[in-house]
């Protein structure tokens, strides 16, 4: 499949461990591909990580029959994200082993506005005021996806 790379799961992998249900995740989609959740510290409410369900450390690994499956949901997932934070805009990206601070292969979906503040790719990061707050937050995604 993937050049070696492929695993069902891997034990020490946050994402796996998120996809297997074992860690707790604000989960927004959950469907036989992939899982899309908030990221825990974002760069703004809404900002989501889509992984897919298998573990393939970076896009190179993706076997090519997943990519197409993997950013359709990537395209809902930002369309979702702009009704749900009432935003102007996205900002859809992904890491390939430098600065991708977890090695499995997740697609970045955060919601963007003119005038917001960030200035290239040095961004910071923040945390939700609270549990509710990004209860709230996932369950907005959830609905504007139609799965809420």
């Amino acid at each position: 499949m993937a050049r070696g790379r492929y695993r069902p799961c891997m034990p020490a992998c946050v994402f796996c461990s998120i996809v297997e249900g074992a860690v707790p995740a604000q989960v927004v989609l959950d469907d036989p591909v992939a899982i899309a959740f908030l990221d825990t510290r974002p760069l703004f409410p809404g900002h989501v990580l889509l992984v897919p369900r298998e573990h393939h450390e970076t896009l190179t690994d993706l076997p090519a029959e997943l990519v197409g499956p993997l950013f359709e949901r990537a395209q809902r997932v930002a369309g979702a994200v702009q009704a749900a934070m009432g935003a102007a805009g996205s900002f859809v990206a992904l890491n390939n082993t430098i600065s991708q601070s977890v090695p499995h292969l997740h697609v970045h979906v955060v919601p963007r506005n003119r005038r917001h503040g960030l200035r290239g790719f040095f961004w910071p990061r923040t945390t939700y005021r609270d549990d509710t707050h990004a209860s709230d937050v996932a369950a907005s995604i959830r609905a504007a996806l139609g799965s809420g």
